[in-house]
């Protein structure tokens, strides 16, 4: 039963050790994309999608 509490406290150990790298990464800008928005304009074209010029059919008396 002991092994139990052993390696309960290590995981939590580990789990904290983990989540204090991620906060550290993220302040530290680790996750800032700076090359997407420069070439987001390049492939801007290929997602708007074309509207279609349908006219609307009336009835006519």
């Amino acid at each position: 039963m002991s092994v139990i509490y052993i390696l309960l406290a290590i995981s939590i150990a580990v789990a904290v050790g983990f989540f204090i790298a991620f906060v550290l990464a993220v302040r530290s800008g680790q996750y800032d994309d700076s090359y997407t928005p420069s070439v987001r304009m390049l492939f801007e074209d290929e997602l708007v999608k074309e509207k279609n010029n349908k006219s609307v059919l009336t009835k006519k008396d």
